[in-house]
C-alpha cells in the first residue's frame, strides 16, 4: 500500500470556505446523522471540498474538522486513508482514473495508460503542461463486463480502445469534455452482450402489466364478437338434455386398517368428526397399574440376576493415584503406643538397652 501524504506547503492555500451552494449542502449532510454523531459526516464534506477546489487541501480537512467539532489528526486520518481523495493538485479539466485490474488489464488497461503517459504525463499525478490533464491507475471500478474503462470525475467511460480515448482526451482538453456520452463507447447497451440481446428480447414475457392489458383486450374483443357470431350463426336443432353429472363418490376405506385398536380409532382423532361419550372412552382406555413400591424396585428377571448394589451409597472406583485436595484427605487413625518396660534402675531408659 502506497504512502499517501499531502502536497508540499507550497502548493497549498491559505485558506478554504465552502461556497454558498456547498455550504448548504455541507449543513443537509450534517443533518442525516445523530445528535453527537456528526462527525460522521466527515467523508461526505470532504468530497464536497473536492468537487470544489479539484483536490483536498490542508485548509479544507481542517475547516472541516472545526465545522464538526474533530481533531485535525482525526480529519487527516480519513483524507490519507481513503484514495478517493486527492491530496495533490490534479488536472483542472479532467484527472483521468485508469482500471488496471486483471479484467480490465486482460482487455487492454496497459495501452489506454500507454495512451495517458504520451498525452498527458510521464508520471502518474502529474499535469500536462497546460495544467489541465492529469492521470493514474486505479483499482477495480466496478464494469469488469465492459473492459477496459477509465472514469473521469464521477463518470465511467467503457467499452474503450486506444484510440477512442485519446479522443476523449482532446475533447477534455480543448473544453468539450460535456459533449462526450458516458457508459459504452462501442455502442452497447448498458452490460448487454455486445451483439444484442439473445433472450427476453420482449417486455410482454416479464411485465405483469403488459399481460394483464393485453389479456384486457383479448376478453374485450371476444365479447363484441360472440353477439354477431351467434346472431350469423343458422338455428340449430334443439339437442337431448345432457345427462346429470354423477354424483361425488366418497372416498374409500379399503386401505384403512381394519381394527378396534386404540392408536387407529377415528374417535381419537383431534379434532375428531366422531363423538364418544366419556363412559365409552374412558371403557376403552387401558387402565394404569396399581403402584407397587416393591414391584417399582424391580426389574426384569434377566436384570435381577445380575448382581449389582441395588441400596446404599454407591462407592464409586477410582484410581489410587487419583489426586485428592489436601483437606480431603482422610487422615490415618492414631496408632497406640506399644508401652515399653523401663528399666529399674533407670526409668527413662527401656530395659534391655545399654547406656551409652
Amino acid at each position: 500500500m502506497s504512502v499517501r501524504r499531502l502536497a508540499e506547503a507550497s502548493l497549498q492555500p491559505a485558506s478554504f470556505a465552502f461556497n454558498r451552494a456547498n455550504a448548504a449542502a455541507a449543513k443537509q449532510w450534517i443533518k442525516k446523522y445523530p445528535k453527537g454523531r456528526e462527525q460522521s459526516a466527515i467523508i461526505p464534506l470532504l468530497m464536497l471540498a473536492q468537487e470544489q477546489e479539484g483536490w483536498v487541501t490542508k485548509a479544507a480537512i481542517e475547516t472541516i474538522s472545526d465545522i464538526l467539532g474533530m481533531p485535525y489528526i482525526r480529519g487527516l486520518e480519513v483524507a490519507t486513508f481513503y484514495t478517493q481523495y486527492q491530496l495533490n493538485p490534479v488536472g483542472t479539466r479532467a484527472h483521468i482514473q485508469v482500471c488496471g485490474t486483471t479484467p480490465c488489464m486482460l482487455r487492454g488497461s496497459e495501452a489506454l495508460m500507454d495512451v495517458c503517459r504520451s498525452k498527458i504525463h510521464h508520471d502518474q499525478f502529474h499535469t500536462n503542461d497546460k495544467g489541465t490533464l492529469s492521470w493514474e491507475e486505479v483499482e477495480c471500478l466496478g464494469a469488469c463486463v465492459n473492459a477496459p474503462m477509465v472514469m473521469i470525475f464521477k463518470d465511467t467511460y467503457e467499452d474503450l480502445t486506444p484510440e477512442r480515448l485519446a479522443e476523449i482526451i482532446d475533447l477534455y482538453d480543448s473544453g468539450k469534455g460535456a459533449s462526450v456520452t458516458p457508459g459504452p463507447q462501442n455502442g452497447r447497451v448498458t452490460s448487454e452482450p455486445a451483439s444484442g440481446l439473445t433472450t427476453l428480447k420482449s417486455e410482454k414475457a416479464i411485465l405483469k402489466a403488459t399481460r394483464d392489458r393485453e389479456t384486457r383486450a383479448a376478453t374485450k374483443a371476444a365479447k363484441e364478437v360472440a353477439p354477431a357470431a351467434v346472431a350469423a350463426a343458422p338455428a340449430a336443432p334443439a339437442l337431448p338434455a345432457a345427462p346429470a353429472a354423477p354424483a361425488p363418490v366418497a372416498p374409500s376405506n379399503a386401505s384403512k386398517p381394519k381394527t378396534d385398536a386404540v392408536e387407529t380409532s377415528p374417535a381419537l382423532k383431534s379434532p375428531s368428526a366422531t363423538k364418544v361419550a366419556p363412559a365409552a372412552e374412558k371403557a376403552a382406555s387401558v387402565a394404569a397399574p396399581l403402584h407397587s413400591a416393591a414391584n417399582a424396585n424391580k426389574a426384569e428377571p434377566q436384570v435381577e440376576d445380575v448382581s449389582k448394589q441395588r441400596k446404599g451409597p454407591k462407592n464409586k472406583a477410582e484410581p489410587a493415584a487419583a489426586f485428592k485436595a489436601p483437606e480431603a484427605k482422610v487422615k490415618p487413625a492414631k496408632t497406640v503406643a506399644k508401652a515399653t518396660k523401663l528399666s529399674p534402675g533407670n526409668k527413662s531408659r527401656p530395659t534391655g538397652k545399654k547406656p551409652v
